[in-house]
């Protein structure tokens, strides 16, 4: 119970962590190769698509408990401390009062999805044996 419990506060401490990179990420005064890796960092954590696909055992979720906190590791020591500082507590807060809402990210992954099943349907259609 205990490991649980340890695991469910890393998850939220990340959680924290990478909606404090999204905000970082919208600050001017983080520099434009920090904002690359961060932009890298928070759309994989979004993501619907792994580098390694969950359903294979063990690998699958290695790629979320390897490379998501290395690359969350990465884009911290490339802001200045200052403005990852009040990213956090920003961060902090709005998670507090409730999650944040990001609609065009919402929309581009709803876009994604969509471009995902029509060629999805359109290889189908082109391998389906004729009769």
């Amino acid at each position: 119970m205990e490991l649980l419990n340890i695991l469910k506060r890393r998850a939220r401490r990340l959680k924290v962590e990478i909606y404090a990179l999204y905000l970082a990420y919208r600050d001017p005064r983080v520099p434009s190769h920090a904002k690359v890796l961060i932009a890298c960092v928070v759309g994989y954590a979004f993501s619907p698509i792994d580098l390694i696909p969950d359903p294979i055992p063990i690998l699958g979720q290695l790629d979320d408990l390897v490379l998501l906190p290395l690359g969350v590791l990465a884009a911290r020591r490339m802001i200045p401390r200052g403005v990852l500082q009040e990213c956090r507590e920003r961060a902090e807060a709005v998670i507090r009062h409730g999650k944040p809402v990001n609609w065009i990210a919402a929309g581009v992954i709803s876009i994604w999805l969509a471009v995902a099943g029509a060629t999805v349907w359109f290889v189908a259609r082109l391998v389906r044996p004729t009769r």
